[in-house]
Parts: structure tokens; C-alpha cells; sequence
């Protein structure tokens, strides 16, 4: 069943969202210019020539893409899907010694990145939505979310409707910036909204009291939740205001890599490898402090995984 956000006419009046995380070293951000493209190269082309896949990751977005205990070794779910796509890539380009490098991107550089070619696969927690689309184009999803809130157990804040005169965290550049943005200017809601660099200083705006709640996708929320000192004081409350698909990243009009992508994704659905992949960040102890996120797989990620697209909408 299609999910419609509860706030459509937001998502339709959004403006193009900023950029959405080898060498075994991640790369720092550097400034990003997306007028030209760095190389008019396919990405198989670059890939072959240079012997390297460039992979995007991120610092903080547990469990899909984050640093734990290597700071030159990215892990998570999303993660562990871009290394399908190598393997699939050693195989199919019969490149055995195919070489990685990690670039690490944030929600404002993620998609320049793409763009310019500097990295050639990003697989994070990046929503593919319509307004992207015009910029990158997406793989079959992996994840599907809803965007709620992670307050204090004891903050009153149950729903969004509870946030007037409170001041709310969110992380730049991301969907949940733009949709409560909008919803506090249209609805007079009277929040005092303010946004943070990344979602782990999202939550230390939160946890440290500079904020009464922390509006991000709800898989993000459980991952602050589970790595913060005293987890059983936040809770995610609200409903959600919108369902949204995260989807791998790869430069636009790339049909062969994106190919590539989505067959390895579909795959690992249909193989059912992905019930596995998904325990391993979902239902058991993760680094670095071995805690569980306790997320059980909802029925419409079921339904994705059963049924594969890349469609910007929940179908």
C-alpha cells in the first residue's frame, strides 16, 4: 500500500535539498563544486581505469553507515551492501584485486560528491525522493522509514503537536530539516527549530538539554537512543510524518553501474542473505558498545525487500 507523507504538500514544495557516510583512510570534506562534472566518464570506465572504487560512507548514521571502533574502517547495514556491489564488481569487471576507498560525506556533500564524480557509490541513509531525482539517480531502496521524535521519557512531548515553545534538533540538510521548517511557518506551530551538523550532534543537543526533541527517520532516532550513556531515558514518540525509502546513490544517467547496483541488491533480497545482514545491525549488539537497537523489521520494509524499486514513494 502506498504511504502518503502527512504533510504531501511539504514534500511537494520542497526545494532541492542540499548533498546527503581503497585507501583505507577516510577523506575529510572539502569544499564542492557541482557546476561540471569532474569526469565525463562512465563509472565502470573510471573504476576500470583506476583499479579503485571510490565508496561514500558516513560518520554517524548508525547502524546503516558510521565509525566505530576503526576510525579508517566504516561499518554498518548500508555498508555491508555497498561490499556486495564490490564483489559483484571484481566478478563482473574480472577485477579480483579491485581496490576501495573510502570518502566520508555528510548530508550537505553526499549528493556534489556524486555528482562530480569524486566518489561513485553512496549507500547511507540517503532518501530517495523526487526532488533528488533530478540530481542522481537512486537504486531499488533498502530501507523504509518514518520520520518521528526521540525526547526525554519525562519531556510531556508525545506528538508533534506538543512542541509549541519548545525548541527542536535536527540534522542540515536532510528531509526532516525541510518538512518541519515548513510545518512550523504553515501551521503557526511556534517552535524554535534548530539544526545540528550531523545526527550525533543532533542528539548531544538533545541529551545535554538544548533542545526538548530530536525530530530525524526513526531508525536514526533508535541508533542515538541505543549508543547514548542512559538509553532507557529517550523514547520515540509522534506520529510519523512521513514514510520515506532510502536507496543507494550513483551519478545520474550511469545505467550500467546502476544495473550492476540493483541486480546485487535484488539478489541479496531474493537469496534472503539480507534476513541475515539486517539481525546483524538490527537485533544484536553492535560496535562499539555492543548494544541492540532492538528494531525489529517492519512489514513495509518486508514488502520492499519482496518487491524491489526504485520509485521515489512507498508503493
Amino acid at each position: 500500500m502506498k504511504h502518503l507523507p502527512k504533510f504531501a504538500v511539504l514534500a511537494l514544495s520542497a526545494a532541492l535539498l542540499a548533498a546527503c557516510g581503497g585507501d583505507k583512510a577516510p577523506a575529510t570534506d572539502a569544499a564542492v563544486d557541482t557546476k561540471e562534472p569532474a569526469t565525463t566518464q562512465s563509472t565502470l570506465d573510471k573504476i576500470k581505469q583506476s583499479g579503485t572504487i571510490v565508496l561514500a560512507h558516513r560518520d554517524s548514521s548508525i547502524p546503516f553507515s558510521y565509525i566505530a571502533d576503526d576510525p579508517n574502517q566504516p561499518v554498518g547495514y548500508a555498508h555491508d551492501l555497498q561490499l556486495k556491489v564490490v564483489e559483484a564488481l571484481k566478478n563482473q569487471l574480472q577485477m579480483p584485486d579491485l581496490k576501495v576507498r573510502y570518502n566520508l560525506v555528510t548530508s550537505q556533500t553526499r549528493i556534489p560528491l556524486i555528482q562530480n564524480g569524486t566518489v561513485d557509490l553512496e549507500c547511507g541513509s540517503t532518501t530517495n525522493n523526487t526532488e533528488r531525482q533530478q540530481q542522481v539517480d537512486f537504486s531499488v531502496g533498502f530501507f523504509e522509514i518514518g520520520t518521528r521524535l526521540l525526547t526525554a521519557t519525562d519531556s510531556g512531548i508525545n506528538d508533534f503537536a506538543d512542541l509549541n515553545g519548545k525548541t527542536l534538533v535536527t540534522t542540515a540538510g536532510t528531509t526532516s530539516e525541510r518538512y518541519i521548517k515548513q510545518y512550523n511557518d504553515e501551521k503557526k506551530a511556534g517552535i524554535n527549530i534548530v539544526s545540528a551538523k550531523d545526527h550525533g550532534e543532533s542528539f548531544l543537543m538533545l541529551e545535554s538539554g538544548r533542545a526538548d526533541a530530536f525530530m530525524m527517520d526513526d531508525v536514526l532516532l533508535a541508533g542515538e537512543r541505543a549508543k547514548s550513556k542512559e538509553p532507557a531515558k529517550w523514547h520515540i514518540v509522534g506520529e510519523p510524518q512521513s514514510f520515506e525509502i532510502y536507496g543507494c546513490m550513483v551519478r545520474k544517467g550511469d545505467a550500467d553501474f546502476k544495473k550492476i547496483v540493483d541486480d546485487t541488491l535484488t539478489s541479496v533480497y531474493a537469496s534472503g542473505e539480507i534476513n541475515g545482514i539486517y539481525d546483524k545491525w538490527f537485533t544484536q549488539p553492535i560496535p562499539p558498545k555492543n548494544v541492540n537497537m532492538d528494531f525489529a523489521m517492519s512489514d513495509n520494509l518486508k514488502k520492499l525487500l519482496a518487491n524491489p524499486h526504485d520509485k521515489a514513494d512507498p508503493q
